[in-house]
C-alpha cells in the first residue's frame, strides 16, 4: 500500500521548520554547483547537517524553499515507505510548487533499490544529495547503478579544526604565539582527545554517557537488528577486542580463539562476517600492510575506531591507543581510508600513504632512550630507501627535529600536527 501523499507534505512541512531553525556550523566541503553527491558516514557524525548546510547555501543565493525537496527517511511517519513511493515525492512537490526541485535524501539506506532513483534522476537533469549510514551503500553493483554521475563522500566526525570552531574558539593568524590562545587550545583538545569529535558531544555535560546511548544504537540497530544477528554475545567481544587491540595487527584466527577462550563458541567465518558488519557501520575501519601478500593483507588488519570517544568506552587508561587511533582518523579523512596502510617487513611503521609519500610512527612520550630508538630505528631505515618522503613522529606534547645524515624526522605534538594537517 502507498504512502499516503498527506503523510508525505507533513513530513516535507516539518523538515522545512526543523532546517530553517537549525544553527549549522560550516564544514569544509564545497560542493559542485552541478555535482550530485553520496555522502556516507556513521549515524550522527553530521551527514544531515551538511545537507542543512547545502539548503542554506541555496537559500542564501536566492532560491526559495519551492525548489527544494528534502526527505528524511528516518522519519518514523515514513517507516512504510517502499520503493514504489519514490515517485510520490515528486508529485507532492511538484503539485504544491510547480517547480523542479534539488532533491535531498538522508538516510536513505534502508530503501531498496534508492540507487535506481537517484540515478533515474540523475539522468533527468535533477541535482540529487543523498546520505546514509551504511558502506555497502557504496557496494560495486550500486556504484556501477550510479554510473559516475554522483561525487561520493566519506563524512567524518568533526575534524580538530571545525571541533574548535562549533565550541567557539576562532584562531587569529599569530595564535601559536598567544599564550591565552594556545591555552584554549590545549584545554579543547582534551576533551577532544578522550572524547571525540562527534557533533553532538561538545553540547553535552555528561559526555560519555551519550557516547554509549550512541554506541547502542549503532550496535542493536545498525549491527544487530540490520544483519539479524542472534548471538550478540560473540559480537559484543569481537568489538572490545578490536578497540583493545588497536595500534596492533590482528587476524581472524586470533579473534576466533579469544572468543573461544571466554567460553563462547564461533568460527573463523562468523567472525569475518560480523567484523565485516562492524565496517559496515562505519564503526571500524580497517587497514593493510603495505608489504604483505594478498592473503595476509586480507586476514590480518590494524582496526581503528571511527571516533576516539566510542574507542575510548572500551579502554582503560588508553591514552596511547587514543593517540595512534586519533593519528588514524586524520589520515582517513585527508587522504581517503583506502589510500593509508600499515608497513610491517623488518620493522613496522604505523602508518605509510604511498601517494602522498608520508610514513609516521605514533610515540605518546619519547621518555627514554630505548624509546627513541625503538620508533626512530624503523623511520632512519625507511628514510633512506625512501628519499624525499615526509618523515613524523606524532607524539602528545613534544616537539623536536632528529637529523641522521640526510634523513630528517619530525616530532611533533598532536594538537599542533592536526590543525597543520588541515
Amino acid at each position: 500500500m502507498s504512502i499516503s501523499k498527506d503523510i508525505i507534505r507533513r513530513c516535507l512541512r516539518d523538515k522545512r521548520e526543523e532546517i530553517e531553525s537549525a544553527t549549522v556550523i560550516s564544514r569544509s566541503l564545497d560542493f559542485e554547483e552541478n555535482g550530485n553527491y553520496v555522502m556516507v558516514g556513521l549515524r550522527h557524525v553530521g551527514k544531515s547537517y551538511m545537507l542543512y548546510q547545502r539548503v542554506k547555501q541555496l537559500l542564501a543565493s536566492g532560491h526559495g524553499w519551492d525548489e527544494i525537496l528534502f526527505v528524511d527517511f528516518d522519519d518514523e511517519r515514513l517507516a512504510e515507505f517502499e520503493t514504489s513511493d519514490f515517485n510520490t515525492l515528486l508529485e507532492v512537490h511538484l503539485e504544491d510548487n510547480g517547480k523542479r526541485p534539488y532533491v535531498f535524501l538522508d538516510e536513505i539506506q534502508n530503501i531498496p533499490s534508492w540507487e535506481k532513483f537517484a540515478r533515474r534522476l540523475a539522468n533527468e537533469k535533477y541535482h540529487v544529495y543523498v546520505t546514509g549510514s551504511n558502506a555497502k551503500m557504496l557496494s560495486k553493483d550500486v556504484a556501477t547503478t550510479l554510473g559516475g554521475r554522483f561525487f561520493i563522500i566519506d563524512v567524518y566526525p568533526y575534524s580538530f579544526r571545525e571541533y574548535l570552531t562549533a565550541s567557539g574558539t576562532i584562531l587569529s593568524s599569530g595564535w601559536i604565539y598567544s599564550t591565552s590562545e594556545k591555552s584554549e587550545v590545549l584545554r579543547k583538545f582534551r576533551d577532544y582527545f578522550y572524547y571525540g569529535g562527534l557533533p553532538e558531544i561538545p553540547n553535552f555535560r555528561q559526555k560519555r554517557t551519550m557516547l554509549s546511548s550512541l554506541y547502542q544504537k549503532i550496535y542493536l540497530g545498525d549491527i544487530c537488528h540490520r544483519n539479524s544477528i542472534r548471538n550478540s554475545r560473540v559480537l559484543n567481544i569481537l568489538i572490545k577486542k578490536l578497540a583493545e587491540s588497536v595500534k596492533q595487527p590482528i587476524s581472524f584466527n586470533r579473534l576466533k580463539n579469544v572468543i573461544v577462550s571466554t567460553g563462547a563458541q564461533t568460527t573463523i567465518p562468523t567472525v569475518m562476517d560480523y567484523t565485516s558488519y562492524a565496517e559496515d557501520s562505519w564503526l571500524v575501519i580497517p587497514i593493510e600492510n603495505e608489504l604483505a601478500k594478498l592473503a595476509d593483507k586480507e586476514s590480518t588488519k590494524k582496526y581503528y575506531f571511527i571516533d576516539n570517544g566510542l574507542l575510548g568506552l572500551f579502554l582503560i587508561d588508553g591514552e596511547t591507543s587514543l593517540l595512534e587511533n586519533l593519528v588514524a582518523i586524520q589520515l582517513f579523512r585527508k587522504y581517503g581510508k583506502e589510500n593509508v596502510n600499515y608497513y610491517n617487513g623488518t620493522s613496522e611503521i604505523d602508518f605509510v600513504v604511498p601517494d602522498a609519500e608520508v610514513a609516521i610512527q605514533v610515540c605518546y612520550r619519547l621518555a627514554s632512550e630505548n624509546t627513541v630508538k625503538r620508533e626512530m630505528a624503523p623511520l632512519i631505515a625507511f628514510g633512506k630507501k625512501h628519499q624525499g618522503w615526509k618523515l613524523y613522529v606524532v607524539s602528545y606534547d613534544e616537539e623536536k627535529v632528529i637529523e641522521n645524515g640526510t634523513v630528517k624526522i619530525h616530532v611533533v605534538p598532536v594538537w599542533k600536527w592536526l590543525l597543520d594537517e588541515e
